[in-house]
């Protein structure tokens, strides 16, 4: 393992993205959640926001899509890295149709004797402004710990 960890403090990684109209409404489907907010134009031309908006849930896999990027170096690790969960994320303004969304993962800390990594999320847009943050945590997990139920 080494003195370096799997990943390193800073360690940062990101992954872009322009939210179409057919990404939240096959999101929409997957989840079931139609809410107007999403799925309905004219709904939401009578709101202060004046069109439609991506699920905050969508954008939290684009979470995990960009944290599954920062360990892919570490496949081969005597230690399989786990998603322990998202802390603290808060969605800061809307992201609309047609945005297009970089979501950066920095490593933040490193817990040996836990065997955790955490990362702070940032997601803006294409103007630059924070749209949405959040912390995720990433258990280390030996080979030699069997999984769910006895199963290797």
């Amino acid at each position: 393992m080494g003195s370096d960890f799997y990943v390193s403090v800073g360690q940062r990684t990101q992954f872009t993205k322009t939210v179409g109209e057919s990404d939240v409404y096959l999101f929409a489907g997957i989840t079931g959640d139609f809410s107007p907010n999403h799925v309905n134009q004219v709904y939401m031309e009578r709101s202060s926001f004046g069109t439609r908006m991506v699920h905050g849930a969508l954008l939290v896999g684009f979470m995990s899509t960009v944290s599954s990027m920062a360990i892919a170096h570490t496949r081969d690790a005597p230690e399989t890295p786990v998603s322990a969960g998202y802390d603290r994320i808060r969605f800061i303004k809307p992201v609309l149709l047609g945005d297009t969304v970089t979501v950066t993962y920095t490593i933040a800390a490193i817990d040996r004797d836990r065997r955790r990594s955490t990362a702070d999320l940032e997601v803006c847009n294409q103007r630059g402004e924070l749209v949405a943050v959040g912390h995720h945590i990433l258990q280390w997990v030996s080979a030699d710990v069997p999984g769910p139920r006895g199963a290797p």
